[in-house]
């Protein structure tokens, strides 16, 4: 069996979302035609050109990497690996509320196929939603866990939403940023404890942003609990706008523990959107993406340095 974690810097572009991706950028619905389906993969190839210009450009390619899905992306993975970057590749199926393998019972064989450095998984897991889902996901998920850990070369990526329960929001009034600042954190760090007494062990926890560095200790100490000293956590975007993403990475920056990000829609949307209504040329696109990219790279180190020199 592996040794239970990852410790090294890890900035990631996400780019495997599918049918939210479908539907949000091409309005499309149902099964895809061979036509749509390379449009999509095309559209994939531009974030993916945008990755590889940030390379070109200083990003530092050993500690970069994309998350891509095999059903748009087996040719981009491919390519990433070639070049020696890091890989990560979806387990689940897109857009359901309870964890499910994209590939049912041939799950180990497509993770093999793909060879990812990380097998990730998004699970949306809250203690005071449906016990009996919960009980399931937990299942399911110690499952693909064991596999990873015994039988594959590929580490383990968790990507934990913990999404408000309405009796949760009710006693908050309605109100998602309190539920956010004040409940969120201590739900999470609470799934993280379950999942783990479940036998479910992740290499890396990959959690929505946290607007205080003490709620980003509590997820580190539930993350590394118990001997998992290497086992680390990186702050995803959420879809949320430029600032928001910079506050969440100055925040994570530096707290021991926390070893980059995986920012997708906040990367490279705008460019994308902007491509398919012809308001600038793929080059522009790329070169958007390549840019902001950058940006949540600088952010992340320039305040892991300012926090590593306060510190000595």
């Amino acid at each position: 069996m592996k040794t239970l974690g990852f410790d090294k810097p890890l900035y990631i572009l996400p780019f495997d979302h599918r049918g939210s991706f479908q539907t949000k950028l091409f309005g499309w619905t149902g099964q895809l035609t061979v036509g749509q389906t390379a449009q999509v993969a095309a559209s994939k190839q531009v974030i993916y050109d945008g990755f590889e210009a940030a390379i070109r450009a200083g990003a530092p390619e050993r500690k970069a990497g994309i998350l891509v899905d095999e059903q748009f992306g087996s040719a981009i993975l491919q390519s990433a690996r070639a070049h020696g970057y890091m890989t990560a590749c979806p387990a689940e199926k897109s857009g359901q509320a309870e964890f499910t393998f994209e590939y049912g019972e041939d799950f180990a064989s497509h993770i093999e196929a793909m060879h990812p450095t990380f097998c990730k998984v998004l699970v949306r897991y809250n203690r005071e939603g449906d016990r009996a889902l919960n009980d399931r996901q937990a299942a399911k998920l110690k499952r693909l866990s064991d596999y990873l850990h015994e039988k594959s070369d590929s580490l383990f990526m968790f990507e934990l939403l913990v999404p408000p329960e309405q009796a949760e929001l009710d006693r908050l009034d309605g109100d998602k940023k309190a539920y956010d600042l004040g409940l969120r954190p201590e739900l999470m760090a609470e799934a993280i404890e379950l999942l783990q007494n479940a036998g479910v062990e992740p290499d890396i926890w990959k959690v929505e942003g946290l607007d205080l560095r003490k709620d980003c200790e509590k997820i580190v100490a539930a993350a590394r609990r118990g001997g998992r000293d290497k086992v680390s956590c990186i702050i995803l975007g959420r879809g949320e706008d430029d600032q928001k993403v910079h506050d969440w990475l100055a925040t994570a920056a530096g707290v021991p523990g926390f070893i980059g990000f995986a920012v997708g829609r906040t990367t490279f949307w705008n460019a994308l959107v902007n491509w398919r209504d012809k308001k600038i040329t793929r080059e522009q696109a790329v070169n958007e993406i390549a840019q902001r990219y950058l940006q949540f790279v600088g952010t992340f180190e320039e305040h892991t340095r300012s926090v590593s020199a306060a510190n000595q």
